[in-house]
C-alpha cells in the first residue's frame, strides 16, 4: 500500500512538472495575434486585444492572456483588420501566371473581383481561340504552358474552361494566394451570342444570353459587370442591359457598371444606371467613380446629388474608385467606336485605309457628345503610353504620345492609329483625366469603396517587359497612407470598413469583411504609421510596404512583410450558387 501511494505521488509530480514546463494552462490555437489594435471592419472605435484563428475560421477575439498560438504574432502598436476587397481587378490573367497576388497581398487585398464587362467566361470556341492568341502574343507559348494553361493532344495551348465558374475552379485549383470572385461580362455575353457586329440581339439571341446569365449565378457569379464606352458593348442599348440584370434580381446579385460616360455625359450616364437598377429591380454600383475631362469635373457634385436622392428614396446605389488622377485602359478609347465594329482585325484593317484614316482622325479631334473621347478628354501629352505587346515598340513605354508623335514625325492622331496597328492590340496607355479635388471629395462619401482597375502583379519575370498603372503597387496603401494618415480626409476605422466589411456586404458576403467570430480568417496586420505606396507613373514596378502580415482562409500568406508562396485562396460564390458549400 505504502509503494502504491509513493508510485502515485510520484505520477503527481511528474504531471506537475510537465504542465510546469507547457507553461500556461488556456487553450491553444492554430494562429494567435497579440496586442494589436483591432479594427473590427464595421467602423467601430477600435480597441487593443487579440484574435485567434483555428483552421480557416477567426474564433475568438479579445483578451487571451493564458492562450497560447502555433504560431504567434506580436501585433503591438499595429492595426489589425479584417483583408481588403479589391473591388475591380483584372488579375484575372496575372493570377494563372503567377497565383501569389505580390502586389495586391501587400497591401492586404484578400478578395479579388473580376468583371467589368469582360469575364472569363462563359466562352465559345472562337473566342477560346482568341484567348489563345493574346496568350501567345502577349506571353509566349511557353511561359503560358508553363503557367498551366491546358496543351491539346497535339501539343497546342488550349482553354482549359468554357463556363466562367470552370474558370474560378481552374485558379482556384492552380493555386492562388487571395480568394476569387466574379461578375459575369455583359460584353462576353454579347460576343458569345452577337460577337462583334453593331446592333440589337434578336429575341432568340436575348433569351440565350439571358440563359447564360442564369448559369453563371448558379456557377457562383455576383451578378452582371458591363463597361459602356467600349466596342462591343457601346452597342448594347438599355433594354438589353435591364433584360439581363431581370435575371439578376431573380438570383440574388448585382449590377456594377463602367458607364457609357465619365465625362460629357456623365449625368445622363447615372441616369441610366439608376433607371437599369430600378427598372430590374437591383442593387447598383459605379465602377470606377469619376468626372473625366477639366471641363466635366463639376459634374461630380450633381452625381453625388443623384445617387444620394436615389438612396434615399430606397435604391441601393453605390461606388468604387482608384486613388490617383489618371485612369488606364486602351487606345480604343481615343478612337470612334464605329471604327471598331468587328473586333480588333476589323479594325486594325480599317486604319489602314486612308479615306477611314482620314475620318478616324478629324474625329479624334472633334468634340462630341456621341462617344467617349479620351484623346481629347486628356490631350496628347496627357496619355502615357504603358503597355505594349510588340518588342519594337517598347522603346516608346513611359514616353506621352506627344513625344512619340514628334519623335516619328506624325500627328498624334496618326501615331495613335499606326501604334494599334503595329503593336497588334488596342495598346494600353494612362489618360491624365482627374481632378485631385475630386478624389478627396469622393474618399470621404460612405457609399464609396476602393478598387485597382490592374492586375495583380510582381516585381520579376513577364510583368517587367512592359509598363503599367501605379495603382497595380499602391492603390489600396496609397489610401491608407497618404489620404487617411497624411491628409486625415477619414479616419482609419472608416477606412477599413470601406475595404471591408461594407463592400463585402454589397457582394452578399455574409462571412467575411469583420473580425468576428465564426467569419472566415482573412486578417491582416499592418503599421498605420508607416503604411505607404512607392509605385510612381515612372517607375510603377515597386511594392508598397508597412502591410506585415496577411492570412486568407487561415494560411499565413505574408510574414513579416514578405510572401510566404502559400495559395490557399478561394471562390467565393454568390447568393444564386446552386452548390453546396463556400
Amino acid at each position: 500500500m505504502a509503494r502504491r501511494i509513493v508510485l502515485l505521488s510520484l505520477a503527481f509530480c511528474l504531471v506537475v512538472l510537465a504542465v510546469a514546463c507547457l507553461g500556461p494552462t488556456g487553450p491553444q490555437y492554430d494562429v494567435l495575434i497579440r496586442n494589436g489594435t483591432i479594427y473590427d471592419g464595421a467602423g467601430r472605435v477600435p480597441f487593443v486585444g487579440d484574435v485567434a484563428i483555428n483552421g480557416d475560421r477567426i474564433v475568438a477575439v479579445g483578451p487571451s492572456e493564458d492562450a497560447r498560438g502555433v504560431v504567434e504574432v506580436d501585433a503591438t502598436g499595429l492595426a489589425v483588420a479584417p483583408g481588403f476587397v479589391n473591388m475591380l481587378s483584372w488579375a484575372t490573367e496575372s493570377l494563372i501566371i503567377d497565383g501569389r497576388s505580390q502586389s495586391d497581398i501587400r497591401q492586404g487585398v484578400t478578395l479579388e473581383v473580376f468583371g467589368e464587362g469582360w469575364s472569363m467566361g462563359p466562352l465559345n470556341d472562337a473566342m477560346k481561340a482568341e484567348m489563345v492568341d493574346g496568350w501567345i502574343a502577349t506571353f509566349g507559348s511557353a511561359e503560358a504552358a508553363a503557367a498551366g494553361l491546358a496543351l491539346s493532344p497535339s501539343g497546342e495551348l488550349e482553354v482549359p474552361w468554357t463556363t466562367l465558374g470552370e474558370y474560378l475552379e481552374f485558379l482556384e485549383a492552380k493555386g492562388v494566394a487571395p480568394n476569387i470572385a466574379s461578375f459575369v461580362g455583359a460584353t462576353t455575353l454579347r460576343i458569345h451570342e452577337i460577337g462583334y457586329e453593331d446592333r440589337p440581339p434578336t429575341p432568340e439571341e436575348l433569351a440565350r444570353m439571358q440563359a447564360l446569365v442564369r448559369q453563371a449565378m448558379e456557377e457562383g457569379a455576383r451578378g452582371v459587370g458591363s463597361s459602356l464606352i467600349y466596342a462591343p458593348a457601346f452597342y448594347a442599348g438599355t433594354d438589353e442591359l435591364i433584360a439581363l440584370n431581370r435575371v439578376v434580381a431573380d438570383t440574388g446579385g448585382m449590377y456594377i457598371s463602367h458607364l457609357r460616360s465619365e465625362g460629357n455625359r456623365l449625368l445622363e450616364s447615372v441616369d441610366e444606371l439608376l433607371h437599369i437598377s430600378k427598372v430590374a429591380g437591383v442593387p447598383a454600383e459605379i465602377y470606377h467613380l469619376k468626372a473625366g475631362g477639366e471641363s466635366n469635373w463639376s459634374k461630380m457634385d450633381e452625381v453625388i446629388t443623384k445617387v444620394e436622392y436615389a438612396r434615399n428614396d430606397d435604391q441601393r446605389i453605390t461606388a468604387d474608385m482608384y486613388t490617383y488622377t489618371a485612369g488606364s485602359t486602351g487606345l480604343d478609347a481615343a478612337m470612334p467606336p464605329w471604327v471598331q465594329e468587328g473586333g480588333y482585325d476589323a479594325w486594325a484593317e480599317r486604319l489602314k485605309d486612308p479615306e477611314i484614316r482620314a475620318r478616324v482622325a478629324r474625329e479624334m479631334v472633334t468634340p462630341t457628345d456621341e462617344w467617349e473621347n479620351l484623346f481629347l478628354a486628356a490631350g496628347a501629352s496627357g496619355t502615357l503610353l504603358v503597355g505594349f505587346q510588340n518588342s519594337d515598340l517598347r522603346k516608346y513605354a513611359g514616353k506621352t504620345l506627344a513625344e512619340v508623335a514628334m519623335e516619328r514625325g506624325t500627328t498624334e492622331a496618326e501615331t495613335a492609329m499606326d501604334l494599334v496597328v503595329e503593336d497588334g492590340t488596342r495598346v494600353q496607355v494612362v489618360y491624365f483625366l482627374m481632378s485631385e479635388e475630386n478624389i478627396r471629395k469622393q474618399v470621404a462619401l460612405p457609399w464609396v469603396s476602393f478598387a485597382s482597375d490592374a492586375g495583380s502583379l510582381a516585381t520579376e519575370g513577364v510583368f517587367l517587359e512592359t509598363s503599367t498603372h501605379p495603382r497595380a503597387y499602391g492603390n489600396f496603401a496609397r489610401l491608407l497612407g497618404r489620404y487617411v494618415r497624411d491628409e486625415g480626409i477619414i479616419p482609419l476605422e472608416e477606412a477599413i470598413r470601406k475595404l471591408t466589411f461594407f463592400p463585402a456586404t454589397n457582394l452578399g458576403i455574409k462571412d467575411r469583411g469583420l473580425i468576428k467570430i465564426n467569419n472566415f480568417a482573412d486578417v491582416v496586420v499592418f503599421d498605420p504609421a508607416t503604411i505607404s505606396d512607392h509605385a510612381t507613373f515612372e517607375e510603377p514596378h515597386q511594392y508598397s510596404t508597412g502591410m506585415l502580415h496577411v492570412f486568407v482562409n487561415g494560411a499565413h500568406v505574408l510574414r513579416d512583410g514578405e510572401h510566404t508562396g502559400a495559395t490557399p485562396g478561394r471562390v467565393v460564390r454568390g447568393l444564386g450558387w446552386t452548390g453546396n458549400h463556400q
